[in-house]
């Protein structure tokens, strides 16, 4: 199979994970996307709540959608939690199936910092999608790019034609994927909520009242 793997702090998941998850999954023709709410990031954010909590977000909002599936590989790991070992545990897990690293091009570009990231882009070809106030043109500075080519050749032909695939120094490829910007952040969210404002819309309504039940970002 092909699965598409969306890390991320999930704090809280919305609707803008749930529909840039979607347009990756169609345009690369994936089986399935896997989200990995983060556990003990070493770039955690300071009001995330807890892990338990933001997985068992991630898989409400997820049930909606039979080609989406939630891991808590993290969420249940002690200690800090580090991409390249989540996706060295991936690749175990899913032997023979083909991984595709999903993350916005906002932290792509951030990848240096990472732990191991000459290791991390060899391990799995990337699905790079477009965030707000990113441009693509700017992914050309990563040290992480060899050249854009066309799609001739590549090993996946995406289904429309707004999507590039470039090359890493690793061997591996990167997708650049235009997704329906919508601009919905977790921080807006628990702005609101702890201003006591509406979130309806902005995410699922299980998930609206999941925070509502455990008192959360209050």
């Amino acid at each position: 199979m092909r699965l598409g793997i969306f890390g991320g702090t999930f704090n809280p998941v919305h609707s803008g994970h749930l529909r840039t998850a979607e347009e990756a999954r169609y345009k690369l023709r994936l089986d399935k996307v896997i989200f990995v709410p983060s556990g003990n990031p070493p770039l955690k954010e300071r009001d995330a709540v807890a892990a338990s909590h933001r997985y068992a977000m991630a898989t409400l909002a997820a049930a909606s959608n039979k080609d989406f599936i939630v891991s808590d590989f993290e969420a249940v790991k002690r200690g800090k939690s580090y991409t390249v070992d989540t996706l060295q545990m991936l690749r175990k897990r899913y032997h023979g199936d083909e991984l595709y690293f999903i993350l916005g091009s906002d932290a792509f570009l951030d990848m240096p910092k990472w732990r191991e990231p000459e290791r991390l882009t060899g391990m799995t070809d990337f699905i790079i999608v477009g965030r707000p106030g990113f441009s693509f043109d700017a992914i050309a500075d990563s040290p992480y790019i060899v050249s854009v080519k066309s799609h001739e050749g590549a090993s996946v032909q995406p289904d429309l034609g707004d999507c590039t695939c470039c090359s890493l120094v690793s061997g591996r490829s990167a997708f650049l994927v235009p997704v329906t910007q919508m601009d919905i952040s977790s921080t807006c969210i628990r702005r609101l909520v702890e201003e006591k404002r509406s979130i309806k819309y902005l995410l699922p309504a299980s998930v609206e009242r999941y925070i509502k039940k455990h008192n959360l970002y209050r």
